[in-house]
Order: structure tokens, then sequence, then C-alpha cells
């Protein structure tokens, strides 16, 4: 049995862990210029985002966290925005990032994330899609930081751009499929909820 006093605190935890890494990995990826980093980077923040909305929406009606849930579909979009301006940036200068600070900065988040996704699995079905969105977004985050170190280990090898630039693009891709799935969640929560109050 799991309660929203338990989950209140456990969002604001996992808000507090992402946005300290944010800090961390934004500096990193901005000193070795990686698109994946980048795009990993605000990937955190739009996490510290959400948690902090779930903890504050939990309280809310069934309908209002249903919209609440829409609009978090849309946050979970940003990070595809961002590292498209990055791409931009990344063609403009190719030069490839370092792979030791990609690989440890890379570590560090993916331990970060499994923490999170731990933290939150008991809670995933409790909640809605506001939950639903906070689970998938740290699940997602542990199988990108994974990709981010293989990255890492394929830039040492080949000096090539571009192991760093598919990892910055499946990231994207990632975030678009976690927002599709949260989208639907919400719709559905909507509609339950219009439903009831008919």
């Amino acid at each position: 049995m799991v309660s929203d006093e338990g989950l209140r605190r456990t969002v604001r935890l996992v808000a507090l862990f992402n946005l300290a890494y944010f800090g961390v990995e934004f500096a990193v990826a901005l000193s070795i210029g990686s698109v994946s980093l980048f795009a990993d980077s605000v990937d955190f923040l739009e996490d510290a985002a959400v948690n902090f909305l779930i903890f504050a929406a939990l309280g809310w009606s069934a309908t209002r966290r249903a919209k609440v849930g829409m609009a978090l579909a849309a946050i979970l979009l940003a990070p595809a925005l961002a590292l498209l301006w990055t791409l931009w940036q990344k063609f403009d200068v190719p030069v490839p990032p370092a792979p030791l600070p990609l690989s440890l900065a890379g570590g560090g988040a993916l331990a970060v994330n499994v923490f999170c996704a731990f933290l939150l699995a008991r809670y995933r079905h409790h909640g809605g899609s506001l939950t639903k969105a906070a689970f998938l977004s740290a699940r997602n985050d542990a199988f990108a930081n994974v990709a981010i170190i293989a990255a890492a280990l394929a830039t040492a090898y080949t000096h090539s751009i571009w192991p760093d630039v598919i990892v910055g693009l499946g990231i994207a891709y990632m975030n678009a499929d976690a927002a599709k799935e949260v989208w639907a969640a919400a719709r559905q929560e909507h509609r339950e909820a219009g439903a009831a109050q008919a």
C-alpha cells in the first residue's frame, strides 16, 4: 500500500537530485562540447520540474491532475528542442568531446537515474499520469546514460563527433516516446474524470 505523503516525499527528493545533477552535467557538457551530455543535462532540469509539479499537484482533483499530465507531456519534448540547437552548433564546430569527462559524467548520471527510478518504481501506478511521467523519465534516462558511456568509449576509439551526436538523437527520440505515453495516460484520465462527473 502506497500513500500520497510517501509519494510527495519521494518526488521532492527525486526533484532535488535531478536539479543538483543538472548543474554538474550542464557544466561538463559546456566544457567539453558534448551534444549528448547537453541534451541529458536539460533532461535533468526537465525531470526536476516534472517532480516539483507532481509534488504540488498531488492534492488536486483528477481532472486538474490529468490536465497537468498533458502539459508535462509537452515538457518532455523540451530536451529534443535543446538538442537540435546544440546539434546545429556541433556541425558548425565539429570537434569530438573529451571521452574521459564524457564517460564520468555519464556514469554519475546513470547512478542518479537508477536511484531515482528505484525510488519511483513503487509509485509508478499511483497518482496517474503525473507519477508515470516521473518514472518513465528516470527509466529512460538510465538507458540514455548507458548509451552516453558507450559513446565516450566509441569517441575515444574513433575520435569522431558521431557517437556523441547519435546518442543525443537517441535521447531526443526516447523523450518523444515518453511524451506520447504520458499524453495518452493523461487523456485517458481526463476522459474518466469527465465520465465520473457526468
